[in-house]
């Protein structure tokens, strides 16, 4: 290896990192839905950063694609198409710092279980299998061994998209 790519290769990695916890923070903390969309596509983005770090390029490649090129520009065109129907921010300001806190306590307490559990858990250490990370080997992969979390994922995601229309629907008037 050249002396010095290690550096450069662990600064990619913190930059992709961070763009994915920024664009996290933005998707969550933000009240406009267009700067909700931007931080989930930078969001998106990172994680298929993260992928090709992995060494899964196509994975990487089809979460750009889906998620950043089709919902990101679906969630786009939903808001350009419906009413615009902002609600008075000041309404807010009260109970958005009390979700606010809970939501932290909440994702601490589930950050110091899951930290708990990995430190107490006896793991095996099993060879590694390097996949030759071909679309046949990924295509086998999905309809053998994770067949089933391929399948809950689809069923979350239609729950999702059920939701987001219910939610949509509920938001129009009725006249």
């Amino acid at each position: 290896m050249i002396p010095g790519a290690s550096f450069i290769i662990s600064a990619i990695f913190v930059a992709i990192v961070a763009l994915t916890v920024v664009g996290a923070l933005l998707a969550v903390m933000s009240t406009r839905i267009i700067r909700s969309v931007t931080g989930l596509a930078l969001c998106c983005v990172g994680l298929a950063g993260l992928y090709y770090f992995l060494g899964s390029p196509f994975l990487a490649l089809m979460e750009i694609l889906i998620y950043v090129g089709a919902v990101c520009v679906t969630i786009v065109f939903g808001v350009m198409l419906s009413e615009p129907d902002e609600p008075d921010p000041r309404e807010f300001k009260g109970r958005e710092l009390a979700w606010g806190a809970v939501a932290i306590a909440v994702c601490a307490a589930l950050f110091w279980a899951i930290t708990r559990f990995a430190h107490a858990g006896g793991w095996v250490k099993l060879p590694a299998q390097q996949a030759d990370g071909s679309v046949r080997a990924l295509g086998v992969s999905l309809l053998t061994t994770y067949s089933l979390p391929f399948e809950l994922i689809s069923l979350v995601l239609l729950v999702a998209i059920l939701g987001a229309l219910v939610i949509a629907r509920g938001g129009r008037d009725k006249s």
